[in-house]
């Protein structure tokens, strides 16, 4: 049984920083695609990441392009997004995805899911 959870979230002034995590198990994840979603209230889930688990090929939304990094461990099972110069725009409930096969924006080609982290950034 696949399991995803994320840590790592909480509360940081703007221009600040933050790393998550999400720790995988349940099964081997090669030629998996991991990918970062958020969604804030009242919004639809959007992409933010991703990173292929065999290959090093990486996507990121324009809007976080050259301020947020995805990376992964292997030999721990664990996929970061280190999160710079935060603004208050990226306030929103972060999970972490996982799909086999290529990479996609779309949140419903996922099948696997975490929990969720909170990321709220203060003005």
């Amino acid at each position: 049984q696949v399991q995803l959870v994320e840590s790592g979230g909480g509360l940081v002034q703007a221009g600040g920083s933050l790393r998550l995590s999400c720790a995988a198990s349940g099964r081997t994840f090669s030629g998996y695609t991991m990918g970062w979603f958020r969604q804030a209230p009242g919004k639809e889930r959007e992409f933010v990441a991703r990173i292929s688990w065999s290959l090093d090929s990486t996507y990121y939304a324009d809007s976080v392009k050259g301020r947020f990094t995805i990376s992964r461990d292997n030999a721990k099972n664990t996929v970061y997004l280190q999160m710079n110069s935060l603004k208050p725009e990226d306030t929103a409930v972060y999970y972490c995805a996982a799909k086999f096969g290529l990479g996609s924006l779309k949140y419903y080609e996922y099948g696997y899911w975490g929990q969720g982290t909170q990321v709220t950034v203060s003005s």
